[in-house]
């Protein structure tokens, strides 16, 4: 697991997504309004998951599995109502050593966790917390949701300003190598660029453009012959 996070920390989101559609992995993506509380945070790791309903107990219970580096990801069923987050779950969270929290639902006291420093994603704030306690599945620490996306310990997590996303751990690593090949083709498109060969000079955009006239051909196959990187 040491292994794979250090090769995930040098992959984006956006990598992992597109590194998804080319080895066959379905692509599974948090809720597009999940953000995270600070700007800049990367975080990977394998999956801790917990279902809330009401108390802070399953984010303690699930702490008590937990293995440094994991990353806890709270299922509130993406409620606008009340925060089921704050500053005593971040900071246990962070003595635990975990990467991180993903949470579909909000958050609070924010400038609390913005100190503690732990890379916390949520769907947003709210100051109220949940006005009722409700019997806690027996499957709580054992599956939670994001979004539509049901989340298990056999899944790693990598977040970031983009949101989001999950690669089951049996793919993790075919998924990374894709997505590094991705990557450094990208960043050898962008200092091209920057050096002042364009991006359409750089896919032979006129060839494709020729190609698709004559044999109709589309972009993403156009790109796959000339070793391009924009799309999947």
């Amino acid at each position: 697991m040491q292994e794979l996070r250090a090769i995930y920390r040098d992959l984006s989101t956006a990598h992992v997504a597109d590194a998804c559609m080319r080895v066959g992995v379905p692509v599974r993506c948090a809720p597009s309004g999940l953000h995270p509380v600070l700007p800049g945070a990367h975080v990977v790791g394998r999956a801790l998951p917990a279902q809330h309903s009401g108390s802070v107990d399953v984010f303690l219970e699930a702490l008590e599995h937990a293995v440094p580096g994991d990353v806890l990801v709270v299922d509130d069923g993406g409620r606008a109502d009340r925060a089921c987050v704050g500053d005593l779950v971040a900071l246990e969270a962070a003595r635990a050593g975990l990467a991180g929290i993903v949470i579909w639902g909000l958050h609070r006291d924010t400038r609390e966790l913005c100190e503690i420093g732990l890379p916390v994603l949520s769907l947003g704030t709210s100051p109220s917390g949940p006005a009722s306690v409700e019997p806690q599945p027996p499957d709580a620490l054992e599956v939670a949701r994001l979004g539509e996306h049901a989340v298990t310990r056999d899944d790693l997590v990598l977040a970031d300003d983009d949101g989001a996303i999950l690669v089951p751990l049996a793919r993790a690593s075919d998924v990374a190598e894709a997505a590094a090949s991705i990557r450094d083709t990208e960043r050898r498109q962008a200092a091209a660029m920057r050096a002042g060969t364009s991006l359409r000079e750089q896919v032979r955009f006129r060839d494709y453009l020729d190609a698709r006239r004559d044999r109709g051909i589309g972009f993403r196959e156009h790109l796959r012959d000339v070793g391009g990187a924009i799309e999947e």
